[in-house]
């Protein structure tokens, strides 16, 4: 019997917009891993910082989501807060493919860190995290953040990943700009 190869099925990405506030809600709610922030939290993101939020989408789904921004104190940082995959599309390597096309993005390109805090209990993001840094062939740093005590709730810590320096379209924005 011969196997059939699975279909991946064709996947746009673009930058986010007000309009897709609560797809990204529900879409990190479906994924029962992360942190759910309100909707509101959600919206606002994607309207105000459309520009540095990531959206994969299969026709009208959305399949993945990069939330994330530019930190306005570490301008050359590009700041993860959160990555989601459907369930649907868990295990194809969506995840991986996300923080890359992101790190395209216009708004994220320049950036010579990707940064993400991630708590020891979250394997999944580690390794991820950690494989992108080595697909990208730089280093993956690890430090203290957010300890335990910064929580108004009991909450593991999340040590910052600093990923970089990155490269990638560095050079065609400043060429861009000249």
């Amino acid at each position: 019997m011969t196997e059939t190869p699975t279909q991946t099925p064709d996947i746009r990405f673009r930058s986010a917009t007000a309009k897709d506030g609560a797809a990204i809600w529900k879409l990190v709610s479906d994924a029962g891993t992360l942190e759910l922030n309100s909707a509101y939290f959600y919206l606002v993101f994607a309207c105000d910082f459309g520009d540095t939020c990531l959206i994969a989408e299969v026709g009208t789904e959305v399949v993945g989501a990069v939330v994330g921004y530019r930190p306005p104190r570490e301008p050359d940082a590009a700041f993860v807060w959160q990555i989601g995959v459907a369930p649907s599309m868990r295990g194809q390597g969506l995840g991986k493919t996300l923080l890359k096309r992101w790190l395209e993005l216009p708004a994220v390109c320049g950036a010579r860190w990707m940064t993400a805090t991630i708590s020891d209990d979250n394997e999944a993001s580690r390794r991820l995290f950690q494989s992108a840094a080595r697909d990208l062939g730089v280093g993956c740093e690890v430090v203290p953040h957010f300890t335990e005590d910064l929580f108004p709730i009991d909450h593991p810590a999340e040590p910052i990943y600093r990923i970089g320096p990155l490269t990638g379209c560095r050079d065609e924005v400043h060429a861009d700009a000249a």
